[in-house]
């Protein structure tokens, strides 16, 4: 077990992303911060939940990246979905849950056991609405790679990354860090590792981004966001109502 320092002295990727979501009162801060402080680390590629298998103590990731993957019986491997800093993993209102797929860290992670459903209505908002970004990402990671050319997916997906990582407040001056191989994308993205770096190369020479190091910087994001039809993702009529007055 680790220390982690108190959520409330300086807001970390969990209470941004959650209080992007849902307004979080004294409470749910208080139990976000009680969780965060039993935090414990994961090594890159360790499991964290099993497909099949009971999820005994919903998570939340603190630190790193992780991803849902389904493996083929030859070895071949799609992640289904990539888990950011902030997301809640395996929160289900069904007794005695398992988990649909496996989740593995992708870097060193730092998780937490995520506050109990009935803790705080706040955070029951919180884990519905996230509940719900997850199904909208799900459906999209179909979309890409059912519909998509291999530069759509690609900027898809990095598109997605960046609204995402927004929400966690990991993004600065367009640009976040994104600790993935050519490989890890791959199989994200259901092409081979020579056509990703194909892609990137294209869309480095159209000015579409740069990649420097683990750091991606996207030229135009609304641009790019309006010439694949990505629009705001929106769950709950009642936010669209308020920004809309």
């Amino acid at each position: 077990m680790i220390n982690a320092p108190r959520l409330v002295d300086e807001p970390s990727s969990v209470v941004r992303r959650l209080s992007s979501l849902a307004s979080l009162d004294a409470a749910a801060h208080d139990l976000l911060d009680a969780a965060a402080a039993d935090a414990y680390l994961l090594r890159p590629r360790q499991e964290m939940l099993s497909e099949g298998r009971a999820v005994d103590t919903p998570l939340i990731l603190l630190d790193g990246w992780a991803a849902r993957v389904r493996v083929l019986v030859d070895g071949r491997r799609q992640i289904v979905s990539l888990l950011l800093p902030g997301d809640v993993i395996g929160v289900s209102e069904l007794p005695d849950p398992v988990s649909t797929s496996t989740i593995i860290a992708l870097t060193a992670v730092r998780v937490c056991s995520a506050p109990p459903c009935g803790a705080s209505p706040a955070l029951d908002l919180a884990y519905a609405v996230s509940r719900a970004h997850d199904e909208a990402y799900l459906l999209a990671q179909v979309t890409r790679l059912g519909r998509m050319n291999a530069q759509e997916r690609i900027m898809d997906l990095l598109l997605e990354l960046y609204e995402r990582l927004g929400l966690a407040g990991l993004v600065r001056d367009r640009g976040f860090d994104v600790p993935l191989t050519q490989e890890t994308m791959s199989d994200a993205l259901g092409l081979t590792p020579v056509h990703v770096n194909r892609m990137l190369q294209a869309a480095r020479k159209a000015e579409e981004l740069t990649w420097t190091g683990k750091r991606i910087t996207l030229a135009n994001p609304v641009r790019s966001a309006s010439e694949l039809g990505r629009v705001p993702l929106r769950v709950r009529a009642d936010i669209a109502k308020t920004a809309a007055a």
